[in-house]
């Protein structure tokens, strides 16, 4: 039975995530996960793959704030209990558009002055409710809900897919890549879950929680990007496309999209074991 490897959250979509010991989850995926989101003054969002610097934006949690660090700037914190009064505005990711709390001047001149051009950071209203797309959800359409992820609540990689990756570029002269590569939620690992077995689960569980995995995820240039450099190459998208293309999906996939159908307001743990139902 496989367990938790790792747990890891993004608050600012793009930005470097944190390992957690302990994650909790709501119906969105883990609390504080891509609750922020960049974005031009328009309410367009920016990742990197237009702005490959954003990897470099270190942050962390504190009780109150949500703190930013970033070579060459001062530190920015912002408050977590925000302003109730602070204006909306609609923001786009992928093909929604949707209510979102603008965070002022303040974070929007401090990514301007790092990123140089101009760009605001928003936070996902509570109000707001963003379905992940029912064509892979289908009849649990209304439990697949995101924040500002590109999809879906969480993303699943187990630990072998890496190491036989791994294998294959370093075969191809090229070197191994660390997990942080793929900016996965949920990492799992078992001498029994072989590479991409997380793409032949139809559930996870463990104390309460169901987890549904209802798609591999396409892979996009974030991939070759360098998570503590910033520095783009062209691995791994080259080896991955070479032996694991979804054809129906139109590109490479590593890792699968996973939407919670139980749990919210329940804990996963480093260490848990999760129960798999297989699709065989």
């Amino acid at each position: 039975m496989p367990r938790i490897a790792a747990l890891n959250i993004y608050p600012v979509k793009s930005c470097r995530g944190i390992a957690l010991d302990t994650a909790r989850l709501t119906a969105t995926g883990f609390e504080f996960d891509r609750e922020w989101m960049v974005t031009q003054p328009d309410g367009e969002f920016v990742t990197q793959r237009e702005l490959p610097r954003l990897a470099l934006i270190e942050t962390r949690l504190t009780a109150d704030a949500l703190h930013l660090s970033a070579p060459g700037v001062l530190p920015l914190a912002v408050k977590l209990a925000g302003d109730p009064a602070r204006a909306r505005q609609q923001v786009r990711v992928w093909r929604d558009h949707v209510a979102a709390i603008n965070e002022g001047d303040g974070a929007a001149a401090w990514f301007s002055e790092y990123l140089g051009t101009p760009l605001r950071l928003m936070r996902f209203a509570p109000e707001a409710r963003r379905l992940s797309n029912p064509e892979f959800t289908r009849e649990y359409r209304d439990q697949g809900l995101a924040k500002f992820a590109d999809g879906y609540a969480l993303l699943v990689i187990g630990e072998a897919s890496l190491e036989d990756l791994n294998r294959r570029l370093e075969a191809n002269g090229s070197d191994a890549l660390p997990m942080n590569r793929f900016r996965p939620n949920l990492v799992l690992s078992d001498d029994d879950f072989g590479p991409y077995d997380e793409d032949r689960c139809t559930w996870l569980r463990t104390s309460g929680v169901a987890l549904k995995p209802v798609k591999p995820c396409v892979r996009c240039r974030i991939t070759t990007t360098d998570q503590l450099t910033a520095e783009v190459a062209a691995e791994p998208l080259l080896t991955l496309a070479s032996y694991h293309t979804d054809e129906i999906l139109g590109g490479p996939t590593f890792g699968h999209n996973v939407i919670v159908v139980e749990g919210a307001g329940r804990s996963l743990r480093v260490g848990d074991e999760i129960e798999v139902e297989w699709n065989f």
